[in-house]
């Protein structure tokens, strides 16, 4: 057992990704209680609900969770670019006789410089908590550390995992180029392409701490091949998706199950930022207006609006099913169920490694 499954008692090495949006107290419940850590994605909600989240999910396990939360740089909003980019839509949202929205809003907060969420997460204590897309700023690192709660951070390149091993995590997400949902690059400008394979290879040579290895996991001997390349954990995300305990809509679910897994693809037109999901109209067509799009997560309000517009319609060519290359391995299993399978597949896998 590594060094992490025998501090969290997990009984197989395996933590299901945050997924905000999808990833429900009682998908992490299930995944907990079954000897895996479980997670909540908290970061579009407000400080209050997340809270809320946290409760429910103590209430319901006295296992290890995570709890995860976006630390992006938030931009200052270019309400003229904005209002650009409604009018760009606008053709999409006239197909289903309807309008943009008058203006995209505000998006959500960010945990950089947030003292009210890393006050109520210190009162909260969650056994993990981890940040995507950077770090808050040290003094929230030294607070949360303080209250006895782990960090974790997720890297893309060596370079992002330097700076959180300078910066006092406890883990290190390896975030492959084949995980779904959002990169989490720090700077969306700069983009790391590095497989989950090569990426593990760096910071396994170069980085001293333990490893949690994203991007296409799928099954219980791809996690023992992970660890092999020098992972602790593996996080999947997609595997988890088809389980009836997500949040993911039948449409979602349908999607994942098809044909259509086999396509993804990385775009940043749906929320600002680069991310892996389904393909489908925003990738080939709304993509092509990417020199106008506006700032994460503000962009992510406007293709909500046309989803929701074109979902009512039972269109979903515009959805944000995000998933990763593993996604034609989706099983729709009760999370238990496929938990288990996970940790056979796992154990078999090591016993074939050892023998």
């Amino acid at each position: 057992m590594s060094l992490l499954a025998q501090k969290y008692q997990l009984s197989a090495p395996i933590v299901q990704a945050p997924m905000a949006g999808v990833s429900t107290v009682e998908l992490a419940t299930a995944v907990t209680r079954a000897g895996g850590i479980g997670s909540l994605g908290l970061g579009h909600l407000d400080i209050e609900t997340a809270r809320a989240h946290i409760q429910a999910l103590k209430l319901a396990t006295d296992g290890p969770i995570n709890v995860n939360f976006f630390c992006h740089q938030p931009e200052t909003q270019n309400l003229e670019r904005e209002l650009h980019w409604l009018y760009l839509l606008t053709p999409y949202f006239n197909e289903f006789d309807s309008a943009p929205p008058s203006s995209l809003g505000k998006g959500y907060d960010s945990a950089w410089q947030n003292p009210a969420l890393i006050q109520m997460l210190c009162e909260e204590k969650p056994t993990i908590v981890s940040f995507h897309f950077g770090l808050p700023e040290p003094s929230a690192i030294i607070q949360l550390k303080a209250a006895g709660i782990d960090i974790w951070g997720c890297a893309t390149s060596l370079a992002e995992a330097k700076f959180l091993e300078q910066s006092g995590v406890d883990a290190i997400i390896a975030q492959g180029i084949e995980a779904g949902g959002h990169r989490g690059l720090f700077n969306p400008l700069i983009e790391s392409e590095l497989s989950l394979t090569s990426l593990l290879g760096q910071l396994h040579q170069h980085i001293h701490l333990p490893l949690i290895a994203a991007g296409g996991v799928m099954t219980g001997a791809q996690v023992a091949a992970v660890q092999l390349q020098g992972a602790d954990l593996a996080q999947l995300g997609t595997a988890f998706i088809a389980c009836p305990e997500s949040a993911a809509d039948s449409a979602y679910r349908a999607a994942l199950l098809s044909q259509r897994a086999y396509d993804t693809a990385i775009t940043p037109v749906i929320s600002g930022r680069p991310a892996r999901g389904l393909r489908n109209r925003m990738h080939t067509e709304i993509a092509a207006l990417i020199a106008d799009l506006p700032a994460y997560p503000v962009a992510y309000n406007a293709a909500k609006a046309l989803h929701q517009i074109a979902s009512a319609a039972e269109n979903y060519d515009f959805a944000a099913h995000w998933a990763g290359q593993g996604a034609p391995l989706a099983r729709a299993l009760p999370a238990t169920d496929l938990f288990n399978q996970l940790r056979t597949e796992y154990t078999h896998a090591k016993q074939r490694l050892e023998a």
